[in-house]
């Protein structure tokens, strides 16, 4: 996934892209990917799930950066 791509529950950067087993695909930010997990489970044939990227994400930028 890219930048680009948008949750479609609320527009900020998506980290998960789940295939709907009907054909269909769906993106979602971390927040609401963990908050609707159980349910797509139900409906998904594949969950890309990318939310650990932002673990590895520094606060703030390094010094010579800002």
């Amino acid at each position: 996934m890219t930048a680009a791509d948008r949750c479609d529950r609320c527009g900020a950067q998506a980290y998960v892209r789940v295939l709907l087993a009907s054909g269909g695909e769906l993106l979602f930010c971390a927040h609401h990917g963990r908050e609707h997990r159980d349910a797509l489970r139900e409906v998904a044939r594949d969950i890309q799930d990318e939310s650990r990227k932002l673990a590895s994400t520094s606060p703030t930028a390094p010094v010579d950066e800002r």
